[in-house]
């Protein structure tokens, strides 16, 4: 080995300790960053809404807790359920919101409620990193609180608190803002959103979109999956235009199949989507979102 080769081998090596170095020192900035981030408080002047528990009430609550994913994340008991553990370092799961021991909504009183499923918030003022509220902002007064109160209602089951265990390298992305929780998506200004008649209209539809927002974006253009792990595929286009999936879907009916199914007209499971919620969407729901989504302007 010549004098020079030698001399360019020690410059090559140093160069990699120095990025790797470099390296070291971002993640540790990105992790004390997070921290912060995870522990800031966001102040948010909200507006009760008053209990209900009247049967009405708590039979459409029952249909949006089983509808709206949030029985993926807090199980159909309400006792909490690990939803993501990639066995990589990743593992998430929703806490018990049900009466019974170790409940996460001990003692909530109506404007905990809101701020919890509407921005994202706990009752303390700390975000809370597991909660999609991106895709609850929008429910009305009528249906947050017959959410309330089916949830309420539910019957007391011991549970654990919320687990939130991510990798160091997710950590720093979100850390350095490549990722952010609920409370940071919304605008919490915007006003609760108005009634709208259920049925098979594009009005309906869109008010039913909301629950897309988390996976396919604020305007519903797909991408990747916000904290989803590296492996999972991107969240698919609704909009229409070029790769959209939408024309996969020829009319409701053939749309309908996919949410029953978990499949696509040509048989190819979809991966990564709740279809264990998706399944109860009722077909007003269903038939209405395909209108909306076919309204829409290309993007």
């Amino acid at each position: 080995m010549t004098t020079g080769t030698r001399r360019w081998l020690k410059r090559g090596a140093l160069a990699l300790l120095v990025l790797v170095a470099l390296a070291a020192a971002a993640l540790f900035a990105g992790e004390q960053l997070a921290r912060h981030k995870m522990q800031r408080k966001v102040d948010i002047a909200v507006k009760p809404v008053a209990y209900r528990e009247d049967a009405a009430a708590v039979e459409r609550g029952r249909y949006l807790f089983a509808s709206r994913g949030c029985v993926d994340c807090h199980g159909a008991q309400g006792n909490g359920r690990t939803f993501l553990d990639d066995g990589k370092g990743m593992r998430i799961a929703g806490p018990n919101i049900s009466p019974g021991p170790g409940s996460a909504v001990a003692g909530y009183a109506p404007e905990d409620w809101v701020r919890a499923i509407r921005h994202g918030v706990a009752r303390g003022g700390r975000p809370l990193m597991v909660m999609p509220s991106e895709d609850y902002n929008r429910l009305t007064d009528e249906d947050l609180a017959s959410l309330v109160a089916y949830i309420r209602k539910l019957a007391p089951v011991q549970g654990g608190a919320a687990v939130l265990e991510l990798p160091l390298p997710v950590r720093a992305f979100y850390g350095f803002g490549l990722m952010h929780d609920a409370a940071a998506k919304i605008d919490h200004a915007l006003p609760p959103a108005q009634a709208v008649a259920d049925g098979v209209n594009v009005a309906h539809g869109a008010y039913v979109a909301n629950m897309c927002l988390g996976c396919h974006g604020a305007r519903l253009a797909g991408g990747k999956i916000p904290g989803g792990p590296p492996e999972w595929p991107p969240a698919a286009k609704l909009t229409p235009g070029t790769d959209s999936a939408m024309p996969r879907y020829p009319d409701a009916d053939a749309f309908a199949r996919m949410f029953k199914t978990g499949n696509r007209p040509d048989g190819t499971p979809i991966k990564v989507m709740p279809f264990g919620s998706l399944g109860q969407m009722n077909d007003t729901d269903v038939r209405a979102l395909f209108l909306y989504l076919k309204s829409l302007p290309p993007g």
